[in-house]
């Protein structure tokens, strides 16, 4: 067996099982124990793709049934007061989702991935008491079926600085109190069995810490690596490198450091120090957040490059990080282009991969059996293929980047706003939404009824438009007073987009989850971008016939477009950005040409393509900001520019929103309060700002007063006449019986505001 090592696996299921089941519990369609039933037959699904795989390190508790931070914040006993009276499974999904009595923990990305965690809430005052029955009952399952595992666990480190405090102050200031239950959570693992391996996730230490959080690091890893020496403590770090953590790391007692060589080149600088010491090196070498066949040879030659340094003997390679990021395999993708297929790996496949790495970097190829020989030999072919395909490179867009020479709109928001004002005519404490509609079970069958051709153009469309109508009428309905379509011919906010430009590729099964149940299917980008025709004018302009109100027209931004998405390897990111940009800024000149006042340019993952660390943050916002402003180019002094961003920390990055240049901005607020509201007041921030006064990420239905109450809480921060009100995102995962009322009470709060403030 090769020394190989995967940091963890996918876990919502080849064919998203675990959604279709969390689903139907939580609509009480099934009991909690069907869950559990499809959960352990995932596990060992999993376990034993890996094992069949050859892979050497296989994880337990990396699988969850809906979030590893969340499962931590059980472990540890971390409980928010409102769900003390709760308990098991209950208690669980309304920490996560919310409850009729409670709101939902906040929620946000995973680092500068796609993926939310739940954001855990601590106190002064908490007791912290451990329940490992996760942890343990996980490690005796794999077990029982022969299978040997290692233990993933989020770091102390980690756990503290994803967290909040509720009562303010310093998360870090709890390390006292939890640095406990984590060291009585390691005793109980040591006494499973003579040896175990425990995976710590640190990824907290590849940010640019603060020395007090550094001076934290050894006197934790001195308690935890010495609780037993049934114990092989690891530390990994993924997604950047870890230098600074690194060089107190080998002074301490773990057995071995985890380090990302994919996104974290210059963790190269730390090879002389874990050489130097008695650690094994967990070597990130397999690309665990893009989906394109590794390149053998080359990664063979980083990997001769680590151990020019530190000795083969301490080396083991691994996923850069956990396979959660990426698609669970292609074996289900039937109807992919061969060749552009050829290029692909999905988790599964990257465990082949891995594992021949393995065997290719620590024996002699002579001993490969003929099956990995011509793996090897097709892994080589494969990327030559990638490497010299005429449908990479199209000399028409790469002409037209060239011949850009309009990078903004004209005129300043001043100017903008006053025009906008007597053009558009509408009311402070403007009511919308983000933009789409709830996606029912009947609206997915009919998208997929049509691209099987099951039903014909026409059907498709007259089903679409009464879709589209309903929306319309129930908005009018209820008051509200700039509309939108819907969006029910979009599958998804980047998909749809991307299968209408070209340089783009698609999958049939190709999920990856996003929170809890919610799983999204990116497209990916392996060549030039361009638009051939109009993406969304037909449908935005159906919909603005059928009503005397603004419809306002709906796109994608190109950062999200590119961070939605498996961007292609072999190009710089800016670089693909641009060309996006500039097939988006035609759609926006076409709509505006068609009567359309109001554009929406969702930035949603603006904040997640961040770097993380401050070195590389300029360069990136330079052009994450010059192809927003190159996108809405085209755009009249009239036409109205939205743009939406969601769970995003906006304090250290709000000059950069505003050069953004949108005249109005959507914004998370319903779980984080108005945190980051103060945030605009405080820099004031000139242009107007909907925060959103609901979670549409809970079923719950907020009340007439609960909104009232927020919407007042927003008129302390900012004026009315800078203030929009709305969901806190787009509804298309919630039903229309949660939907309805939360916006009719939503129009009902806006009216009683306003008459108070009359």
């Amino acid at each position: 067996m090769s020394k190989s090592y995967a940091v963890g696996f996918p876990r919502i299921g080849e064919q998203r099982e675990l959604k279709v089941a969390l689903e139907s519990y939580w609509a009480q369609n099934t009991a909690f124990e069907e869950v559990q039933k499809v959960a352990s037959v995932l596990k060992k699904r999993h376990w034993e793709y890996q094992k069949n795989a050859g892979i050497s390190h296989i994880s337990t508790n990396d699988f969850s049934l809906y979030d590893s931070m969340l499962d931590m914040a059980v472990i540890v006993g971390a409980i928010p007061a409102r769900f003390a009276s709760l308990s098991g499974e209950t208690r669980y999904f309304a920490m996560a989702r919310g409850n009729k009595e409670a709101v939902a923990m906040e929620m946000t990305k995973w680092f500068n991935t796609n993926y939310h965690y739940i954001v855990p809430e601590l106190s002064l005052q908490d007791v912290y008491v451990l329940d490992a029955t996760k942890v343990i009952n996980e490690y005796k399952e794999a077990k029982a079926l022969g299978i040997q595992t290692k233990i993933n666990l989020i770091g102390p480190l980690t756990f503290l600085g994803l967290s909040k405090r509720i009562d303010g102050g310093d998360t870090y200031e709890l390390f006292g109190k939890i640095l406990p239950v984590y060291e009585a959570l390691l005793k109980e693992i040591a006494s499973l069995d003579e040896e175990i391996v425990v995976q710590i996730d640190e990824p907290i230490l590849v940010k640019d810490l603060e020395p007090k959080v550094l001076s934290l690091l050894k006197p934790c890893y001195d308690v935890l690596a010495k609780v037993s020496d049934t114990l092989k403590i690891v530390v990994q770090t993924y997604f950047e490198h870890s230098n600074e953590a690194t060089k107190i790391l080998v002074h301490t007692p773990v057995w071995a450091i985890g380090l990302d060589f994919v996104h974290g080149v210059k963790n190269l600088e730390s090879l002389e120090l874990v050489a130097k010491s008695d650690k094994k090196l967990i070597a990130g070498i397999v690309d665990g957040r893009n989906i394109w066949k590794n390149d053998m040879e080359k990664t063979l030659e980083l990997l001769e490059t680590v151990a020019h340094a530190v000795p083969k003997e301490k080396l083991i390679v691994s996923t850069s990080c956990s396979l959660l990021h990426t698609p669970f395999s292609l074996k289900y993708e039937e109807n992919m282009d061969a060749e552009i297929k050829n290029w692909l790996s999905y988790a599964v496949e990257k465990l082949e991969e891995l594992s021949l790495l393995g065997k290719l970097f620590f024996e002699e190829k002579e001993t490969l059996n003929q099956k990995e020989v011509a793996l090897f030999t097709a892994n080589k072919a494969a990327n030559e293929s990638r490497k010299n395909s005429t449908r990479i490179h199209d000399s028409l867009v790469q002409e037209r980047v060239k011949q850009i020479s309009k990078y903004q709109r004209e005129g300043d928001y001043k100017e903008r706003i006053e025009i906008q004002k007597a053009h558009l005519a509408y009311d402070d404490l403007a009511t919308t939404t983000i933009g789409s509609f709830p996606q029912t079970p009947e609206l997915r069958k009919i998208r997929a009824d049509y691209k099987k051709a099951a039903i014909s153009q026409e059907a498709y469309e007259r089903e679409i438009k009464a879709y589209i109508d309903e929306c319309v009428a129930f908005q009018e309905e209820v008051g509200l007073e700039i509309l939108v379509h819907g969006e029910p011919e979009r599958n998804d906010m980047v998909e749809y987009f991307g299968e209408q430009l070209k340089g783009y590729g698609f999958s049939q099964n190709g999920w990856v989850q996003s929170y809890g149940s919610r799983c999204v299917k990116p497209p990916f980008i392996y060549g030039d971008i361009s638009r051939p025709e109009a993406m969304t004018v037909e449908w935005t302009c159906y919909a603005q016939s059928k009503t005397k109100k603004i419809m306002k027209g709906m796109l994608t931004g190109p950062v999200t477009i590119l961070n939605w998405s498996f961007v292609r390897d072999d190009k710089p990111r800016d670089e693909v950005a641009e060309q996006i940009a500039i097939a988006l800024s035609d759609e926006v000149d076409d709509l505006q040409k068609a009567g359309i006042k109001m554009i929406q340019v969702d930035e949603a993952a603006f904040k997640e393509g961040y770097p993380l660390r401050k070195e590389n943050i300029a360069l990136y916002e330079k052009w994450a900001v010059d192809n927003f402003k190159l996108c809405v180019s085209t755009a009249h002094q009239e036409t109205q520019i939205h743009t939406h961003m969601c769970y995003s920390q906006f304090n250290d990055i709000i000059h950069t929103i505003e050069a953004m240049d949108a005249d109005v901005i959507s914004i998370e607020t319903a779980r984080s309060g108005n945190t980051l509201l103060k945030i605009f007041k405080e820099t004031g921030y000139k242009q107007e700002v909907g925060p959103g006064i609901y979670d549409i990420h809970s079923p719950r239905i907020p009340s007439v007063e609960e909104m009232v109450k927020q919407i007042e809480l927003l008129l302390e921060v900012l004026p009315a006449k800078q203030l929009w009100i709305n969901p806190d995102c787009g509804l298309k995962t919630r039903k229309w019986e949660e939907v309805k009322p939360s916006l009719i009470n939503m129009v009902t709060a806006v009216k009683e505001v306003r008459k108070r403030l009359a």
